[in-house]
């Protein structure tokens, strides 16, 4: 038998911790450790029983939860996954979380904790267990590499995110685009991606899997750090050149053509590939709507969300990226997408800013 999944909960509320230990521990593959109450408690206990992952609140007294997430990542890298409230301050915290080294998120609503954690429970265990089996060290320190060539990826010359180089944001029809799916450590490895690119003439739509409420946070932060304008996407968006969209959670994107303009739709329904947004559901769109004149990138993530959208885009005639399991947190979606051959070309994270410029960098 294999060694179960060992689980280390903080969070200042004993109802919460309760309710977390009695979810987790409905599936066999996984063992609460321990619950701590706050991260002063949470240190003790881990330097008795370290864990495989660490389900993290944020708002704790004596030591807040991104405080305690930056010594874990400083002493010894973990996977630790965010439990946050269902507010726009939280998400706001969460968003700092994630950029300090946390490869998930978990939402934890204000009201009727116990039905929702019920409810979720499944995708919690899969995420916990995903975040456990990923390579979060090797990839911290592979990370710091991609960094460094992702921000040579553009011409010398070419104005770079965060740079004082002068070159407005386009404004106009793209008849390109990149689409991009990620999930379990994606946060960090988009933000790497996307703020190494300069201009684009192309537009960009992404589906993140994340929670309703967090994108927002996501797509404002990335907006601050990027060159391009970033924005949650709303029903009926123009992609334009310049600009990248990010699905909202809680809702499919899709592409659509609409005229010489390309769209994008929004829809409820149910999870396609356990998943709203859906990878599948966006490449699937642009494999029908783009076909040869778009990419498809798809990155770290669990499961296999994405894998087939992204076969329909390569046999449309589309260019196809992933990212390897070196530099992946989690080597699930680019892997399934790898084994389908949905992947024309399989390199590092530093490298997927240089294919999406290669593709669809602005020329001056």
């Amino acid at each position: 038998m294999s060694r179960r999944t060992r689980v280390l909960v903080v969070d200042d509320s004993a109802v919460v911790r309760q309710v977390l230990t009695s979810v987790l521990e409905r599936d066999r593959d996984i063992e609460v450790i321990g619950t701590a109450s706050d991260p002063i408690f949470a240190i003790e206990r881990m330097k008795r029983d370290w864990p495989d992952v660490v389900l993290l609140d944020i708002e704790m007294p004596r030591m807040d939860g991104l405080t305690f997430l930056k010594k874990i990542m400083a002493v010894r890298p973990t996977p630790v996954v965010i439990c946050s409230t269902l507010t726009a301050e939280g998400a706001e915290t969460t968003m700092d979380a994630i950029a300090a080294g946390a490869v998930g998120i978990v939402a934890k609503p204000t009201s009727g904790l116990k039905q929702f954690l019920e409810h979720e429970g499944p995708e919690l265990v899969r995420t916990l267990k995903a975040a456990a089996a990923g390579n979060v060290r090797q990839v911290k320190a592979a990370t710091v590499a991609a960094a460094h060539a992702a921000r040579a990826a553009a011409p010398a010359g070419v104005g770079r995110a965060g740079s004082s180089a002068p070159g407005p944001v386009l404004r106009q029809t793209t008849d390109s685009l990149v689409a991009i799916g990620t999930s379990t450590g994606g946060t960090q490895a988009l933000e790497l991606v996307l703020t190494s690119l300069p201009r684009l003439r192309s537009g960009v739509v992404v589906v993140q899997h994340m929670p309703e409420q967090f994108t927002a946070a996501f797509a404002l932060r990335l907006d601050r750090l990027c060159r391009a304008e970033v924005r949650e996407a709303s029903d009926g968006d123009r992609v334009l050149a310049g600009r990248i969209l990010i699905a909202p959670g809680g809702r499919h994107m899709a592409v659509e053509r609409d005229g010489a303009q390309y769209r994008v739709r929004l829809s409820d329904g149910e999870r396609v590939s356990r998943h709203k947004p859906s990878v599948d559901v966006l490449f699937r769109s642009v494999a029908e709507h783009v076909g040869a004149n778009a990419l498809g990138v798809i990155m770290t993530g669990m499961g296999d969300d994405g894998a087939r959208g992204l076969l329909a885009m390569r046999q449309a005639g589309a260019h196809t990226v992933g990212q390897d399991e070196a530099t992946c947190v989690v080597y699930g979606m680019p892997k399934v997408a790898f084994d389908l051959g949905a992947v024309e070309q399989q390199v590092g994270l530093g490298d997927i800013a240089r294919a999406v410029w290669s593709f669809a960098g602005d020329r001056p």
